[in-house]
């Protein structure tokens, strides 16, 4: 995503964002669920998508993951990233994202959220900047006030961070430090 495709508005909003938060099945990974005969389960993630939010970490802007299903595949990505604050087996996205920003000391408009279906809506109408991935659900999809032109786990979170860190004057540097 170039800064100069992304819609005013969205940048706008992300210039206040001080906390981003992604789910995980749907969003970080392309919603496949993989179960091995043993009962354990495996998820693909994006590198791309695992770079963008480092970037983010590294620009300042803190990280978190709200997940309805609980694996420690995600707590090792999680790790590997960076993303401070991890909460699964949390149906009531709602209710956790009160919890962090009390804990934070952060209001709702300092939040942006990146999902793809019906548990992730109350979020996404109350924070900041609710985003959908390109291929969420119709209705989630509505409901953002953007979404990306990448599908889940093929880049959504990139284009996501990358919305943010334009938004706050930060992307050119992020990416110049690669030259």
């Amino acid at each position: 995503m170039h800064s100069t495709q992304i819609d005013p508005q969205l940048l706008q909003r992300g210039q206040a964002i001080k906390l981003a938060i992604f789910d995980v099945d749907g969003v970080l990974t392309d919603g496949r669920l993989y179960f091995l005969a043993d009962g354990s389960e495996f998820k693909t993630f994006n590198t791309l998508d695992g770079q963008g939010i480092k970037m983010l970490i590294a620009s300042g802007v803190r990280t978190a993951i709200i997940s309805g299903r609980s694996t420690p595949v995600v707590e090792r990505r999680a790790q590997n990233l960076g993303i401070q604050h991890l909460y699964q087996g949390r149906e009531d996205k709602l209710v956790v994202l009160d919890e962090l920003l009390h804990e934070l000391g952060l209001n709702y408009a300092d939040v942006a959220y990146l999902g793809d279906d019906l548990p992730d809506v109350p979020v996404i109408r109350r924070v900041g900047l609710g985003m959908a991935v390109a291929n969420a659900n119709a209705f989630v999809r509505q409901h953002a006030h953007g979404v990306t032109e990448a599908r889940g786990g093929e880049g959504a979170a990139r284009e996501f961070c990358e919305l943010i860190l334009a938004a706050q004057g930060n992307l050119a540097a992020a990416q110049a430090a690669y030259l």
